[in-house]
C-alpha cells in the first residue's frame, strides 16, 4: 500500500463518528420488537455503542450492543391470543384502546422498575441519540429528560391517531383510515362518519386516560420535575415509520416522518433441508398458513379448522400449517404441521404460492417483498387496516373467519392461486422494492443524519405545537369573515341611503 493511501484511509477512520445511541423497547409483543431488531444491530454492526431496553435480549451476543432486560420474562406476549378471543364485532374496533391501555400498564411500572434498569441508572450513562417506540405509552420518555439526548420515534405499525400531533403530520379522515379499522382510503360515506368519530374518541383516550398513567409512573420513578411527557414527545425529532404508500396507501407526511417498511427483512435463507425436500415435491406449489406470533395457532375453533381441512383436501397443491400442537385431528396427507417455520425464507421460495395469514404487518410486509398473493383472516388491532390495504392493492382477499366454510375457503384459496392474481402480487411487489435504498440503509441513513445535526429540529414543521385555532386557520376566517361582513353592511346602508335620497325626492315632488 502507498504511503498516499495509507494517509487517505486514515483520514477515512477518523472522519467516521461513533454515536451512543439508547433504544427504548418497553411493549412485551414480540413482533414490535422483531421490527426494530434488524436497525438496532445494523447500528451496531456499523460501529455505534447501542444500549437496548426491551423484554427480548440478542439471544447471540453482540460487539457494540448490550442489552438491558425488562421483567421477568413472565409479561411476554408470545402466544398468548386464543381464537375465542377476537368475534370480529364492531365493539371491538371501537374499544381497541381498552387492551392498549392494558398493555401500557403493564409494561410501564413493572419494566422501569426492573432490577437491571435501575442498575443501568446508577451507572449514569451518556448518549448521543434515544430511539423510543411510538405506540401505546409514553412513560419511559422519562430517559430523555434524564439524557438529554434528540429523540427518534420508531413506530412498528401504522401511524397511531394520537402520534400525529407531536410532527403536526397531516391527518385528513376522509380518506385516511384511522388504525384498527376495517377502512381503505376509499371510504363511503357512513365510514367517512365513523372514521372521524373513532380518530376523535381515541384522540381523547390516549390523552386524557392512557397518558394519565404515564405521568404518574414518570414522576414517580424520574421524579417530580419531570416535564410533562407530552411536551418531551412533542420534541421529537424525527419518526421512523413501518409502512411504505405502495401498500400502506398513499398519504400526505412532513419531512420528519420516514417511511422504512419493511427493514426488518433481511438477507433470505435456504430453508431447512426437511422443509425443502416436502416444498419441492410438491408438483402444484405449496400454500404457507402462519397466524403469527401472539395467537395460539391450536386454538383455532374445531369445526372452522374442519372446513379449512376439507377445503385443502380438495386441492392439489401442499400446506405448510404452522401449529403449536403435535397433532391435528382430521389432518389430510397434503398437509404438515409445525410449531415454528421461516417464514421469510419460506414465503420467498420459488414453489410457494399463496399465504393465509391473520394480517399482521411484519407478515404482509414478508409476503409483498416475496410476490405471495395473500388470503388474510384479520383477527384484531392492525390486522384490519393491513388486510383493506393489501385488497385494495391487488395483493391479497379477505375472508373473515365467522364466514369461512369449506366452499368460501375453497373459492378464495383458487381465486389468489389464479396465474392472474399471481401477477398482480408480483406487480406490488415489484413497486414495493423499488426505492432509491433499502428500507434498513434508510433508517440507518436518518438516525446518523439526526446525530449529526444534534436533533436535526429543521425538519420540524412551524405548525408544531401550534394553537388547533391558528392551525385550522379560524382566526384568519373569522377576521375575513367580519371584514364580510362589514363590508356587506356597509354596501347595504350606503345602497339604501343612495336609493332613499334618489327615489325620495321623487316621491315628495308627486305629493307636492
Amino acid at each position: 500500500m502507498s504511503f498516499v493511501s495509507l494517509i487517505l484511509l486514515s483520514n477515512l477512520f477518523f472522519c467516521v463518528h461513533s454515536y451512543k445511541i439508547l433504544a427504548l423497547f418497553p411493549h412485551p409483543g414480540k413482533s414490535h420488537v422483531d421490527v426494530f431488531l434488524p436497525l438496532t444491530k445494523a447500528l451496531a454492526r456499523k460501529g455505534h455503542e447501542v444500549t437496548v431496553i426491551s423484554h427480548f435480549p440478542l439471544e447471540k451476543p453482540q460487539a457494540n450492543y448490550t442489552d438491558v432486560r425488562l421483567g421477568d420474562g413472565k409479561l411476554l406476549l408470545v402466544d398468548v391470543f386464543g381464537m375465542e378471543n377476537f368475534q370480529e364485532t364492531r365493539s371491538e374496533k371501537w374499544l381497541a384502546t381498552v387492551p392498549l391501555t392494558w398493555f401500557s400498564v403493564i409494561s410501564c411500572k413493572p419494566g422501569l422498575e426492573s432490577p437491571s434498569v435501575i442498575q443501568f441508572l446508577k451507572s449514569k450513562p451518556s448518549f448521543d441519540i434515544i430511539i423510543a417506540e411510538f405506540f401505546n405509552s409514553d412513560c419511559f420518555l422519562g430517559f430523555v429528560h434524564e439524557f438529554k439526548a434528540p429523540l427518534i420515534g420508531i413506530s412498528s405499525s401504522t401511524i397511531m391517531h394520537w402520534m400525529n400531533d407531536r410532527f403536526a403530520n397531516p391527518t385528513h379522515p376522509a380518506y385516511i383510515p384511522e388504525s384498527m379499522m376495517d377502512f381503505s382510503d376509499r371510504m363511503t360515506f357512513w365510514e367517512r362518519v365513523e372514521n372521524l368519530v373513532v380518530g376523535v374518541v381515541r384522540h381523547y383516550i390516549f390523552h386524557r386516560v392512557m397518558r394519565r398513567n404515564d405521568e404518574v409512573v414518570g414522576k414517580e420513578f424520574f421524579g417530580e420535575d419531570l416535564p410533562p411527557l407530552g411536551e418531551i414527545a412533542s420534541k421529537s425529532s424525527l419518526l421512523l415509520v413501518n409502512t411504505h404508500f405502495s401498500l400502506n396507501l398513499p398519504r400526505p407526511l412532513v419531512p420528519a416522518v420516514v417511511e422504512v417498511g419493511g427493514m426488518h427483512i433481511e438477507e433470505v435463507k435456504k430453508v431447512p433441508q426437511d422443509l425443502e425436500k416436502w416444498i419441492n415435491e410438491s408438483t402444484h406449489g405449496v400454500i404457507y398458513f402462519s397466524l403469527g406470533s401472539m395467537i395460539k395457532g391450536h386454538t383455532f375453533p374445531d369445526e372452522k379448522r374442519q372446513e379449512f381441512l376439507k377445503a385443502f383436501g380438495r386441492l392439489p397443491q401442499r400446506v405448510l400449517w404452522k401449529y403449536e400442537n403435535d397433532t391435528m385431528p382430521g389432518k389430510p396427507d397434503n398437509v404438515m404441521i409445525q410449531k415454528w417455520m421461516p417464514q421469510l425464507d419460506i414465503l420467498c421460495h420459488p414453489n410457494v404460492k399463496a399465504f393465509i395469514s391473520h394480517g399482521g404487518l411484519l407478515g404482509t410486509t414478508e409476503a409483498v417483498h416475496c410476490g405471495v398473493p395473500v388470503m388474510v383472516m384479520p383477527q384484531y388491532g392492525d390486522q384490519f387496516t393491513n388486510a383493506k390495504a393489501l385488497e385494495a392493492n391487488g395483493g391479497g382477499v379477505i375472508l373473515h373467519l365467522y364466514e369461512a366454510t369449506e366452499e368460501k375457503v375453497y373459492d378464495a384459496l383458487k381465486t389468489i392461486l389464479d396465474p392472474k392474481f399471481k401477477k398482480q402480487a408480483e406487480e406490488l411487489s415489484t413497486r414495493f422494492r423499488d426505492r432509491p435504498m433499502p428500507p434498513l440503509e434508510t433508517a440507518i441513513y436518518w438516525v446518523e443524519y439526526v446525530a449529526r445535526h444534534r436533533g436535526a429540529h429543521h425538519m420540524r414543521t412551524a405548525a408544531v405545537g401550534m394553537p388547533l385555532y391558528k392551525y385550522l386557520l379560524l382566526d384568519v376566517i373569522a377576521f375575513l369573515l367580519l371584514v364580510f361582513g362589514l363590508v356587506f353592511a356597509a354596501s347595504f346602508y350606503v345602497t339604501r341611503a343612495i336609493f332613499r335620497k334618489l327615489f325620495g325626492k321623487k316621491d315628495k315632488q308627486k305629493g307636492d
